[in-house]
């Protein structure tokens, strides 16, 4: 089987259904939908002409050479028809289930029949960076971020599970409610960044931020 991608899609609130029903149209199809919003003020949102801070997030599931091509057509053909501002991302994917790995490679080779051939696209130097702290700490470890190079994120609540071996190895007591901060950047930049987020707002913090990097392969910027 043919190695798998994890697209992601940041968009404005309300367009998440139409860049499913577009990524329909090129074999790509199976999607989970949740809510964010982004870090940039009001003011700064407006001037950007950027509209809502409100977005919807879209993880999308395809092999990578779809995946390219998507990416590659939304930067093309494509521009213009997302009727949104925001980015969109594909990630590496190491593993997947086998029904879902098999529905996603099928799904490939409808797109293959119809479009064929290798797409040119680059792979950039470019990371996502995820920070799940606390309820109600997002904004400060987005601060730290932007003073060391970042330039925004989006924001999705979550929710802290297995929380017992991490207190118990850090003997203190860790806020279950969380929200996930996803920061795309440089990947030159990606070490200061997280240093300076751990420093500030690591687990011994009030924030009780966990932190991790993934390698992002192509990325969009829409509108």
């Amino acid at each position: 089987m043919d190695a798998v991608s994890l697209i992601v899609s940041i968009v404005e609130r309300g367009r998440g259904v139409t860049m499913e029903k577009l990524y329909a149209s090129r074999q790509v199809s199976l999607h989970l939908q949740c809510a964010g919003r982004g870090t940039a003020t009001s003011e700064i949102m407006d001037i950007l002409g950027l509209g809502s801070s409100e977005k919807d997030v879209v993880f999308s599931f395809a092999t990578r050479q779809t995946a390219a091509r998507l990416l590659y057509d939304l930067d093309s053909d494509l521009r213009g028809s997302t009727g949104s501002s925001g980015i969109v991302f594909n990630l590496p994917l190491s593993g997947l289930n086998s029904l879902t790995a098999a529905v996603v490679n099928f799904q490939s080779e409808g797109a293959k029949r119809e479009k064929g051939g290798e797409v040119p696209m680059e792979h950039t130097e470019n990371s996502l960076i995820l920070v799940a702290c606390s309820r109600g700490s997002a904004d400060d470890v987005m601060a730290t971020a932007k003073e060391h190079g970042a330039r925004g994120g989006t924001v999705i609540k979550a929710r802290l599970a297995g929380l017992e071996l991490l207190e118990e190895a850090y003997d203190t007591d860790l806020k279950a409610e969380r929200e996930i901060v996803a920061i795309v950047v440089p990947t030159d930049r990606r070490a200061s960044i997280m240093e300076a987020v751990n420093v500030q707002h690591g687990l011994r913090s009030p924030a009780q931020s966990v932190l991790c990097s993934l390698p992002i392969d192509h990325i969009v910027r829409l509108g």
